[in-house]
């Protein structure tokens, strides 16, 4: 019994925030971390003319992970988007990711995500509309791709099978974890949210969007 109680006791201490900030040689944050609604604002401002974007404001080291705040618009997608530019290098090199299918099940969803390693939690503070999460990709194309501030790290993007479509309004909130599939299924008009991100220091630690940067 005495051997359990120590084999739990070192447990909780490898899974707690200060042990891993101890075993990774990181310094814990002393200060609180302000992003102004007239930051947000900002940023916000200047995705309005855009079908998508989505952009964070801060990256903050919390010691043991990163910890930003995203702030994304999406268009309408009853709006057709505008074709895709020809070539696809990038599209190109991206590696094969989620399942594998010869032959595809019928009733797929375009525009399905996951991310390897960051949690998405959402508010939405304008507009609606019907999200899908759940399911699995299938011949998806991974993107590597991992600039400064984000906004996610590496993901998984394709279709999406087996998902579960829920309406979203003002003030509703959606918890993603790491490699759960997401997406839009449909946008009447727009919808804006901000998404708080915990990850596995996936982008630069201290990274200010250029658009409120002092």
């Amino acid at each position: 019994m005495k051997n359990m109680v120590v084999k739990v006791l070192a447990m909780a201490s490898v899974l707690s925030p200060a042990a891993a900030i101890a075993q990774a040689a990181k310094t814990a944050p002393a200060t609180a971390t302000y992003i102004m609604k007239e930051d947000i604002d900002k940023i916000s401002a200047t995705e309005q003319s855009l079908s998508t974007r989505d952009e964070n404001a801060k990256v903050v080291d919390l010691g043991y992970e990163n910890f930003a705040l995203g702030i994304i618009h999406r268009g309408s997608t009853r709006t057709p988007a505008p074709p895709a530019p020809a070539g696809g290098g990038a599209a190109a090199q991206a590696q094969p990711c989620g399942r594998t299918m010869a032959t595809l099940p019928a009733g797929g969803t375009p525009g399905g995500i996951t991310h390897d390693f960051q949690t998405e939690g959402y508010i939405i503070v304008s507009g609606g509309g019907t999200m899908f999460t759940d399911g699995y990709i299938v011949n998806g194309r991974h993107n590597n791709q991992n600039p400064q501030g984000g906004p996610n790290g590496p993901t998984c993007g394709g279709m999406a099978y087996g998902v579960k479509k829920v309406t979203v309004k003002v003030g509703d909130v959606v918890i993603v974890p790491p490699g759960v599939v997401h997406g839009w299924a449909d946008i009447p008009d727009h919808v804006d949210y901000l998404s708080f991100r915990p990850s596995q220091r996936v982008m630069q630690p201290g990274w200010v969007n250029p658009t409120i940067a002092k």
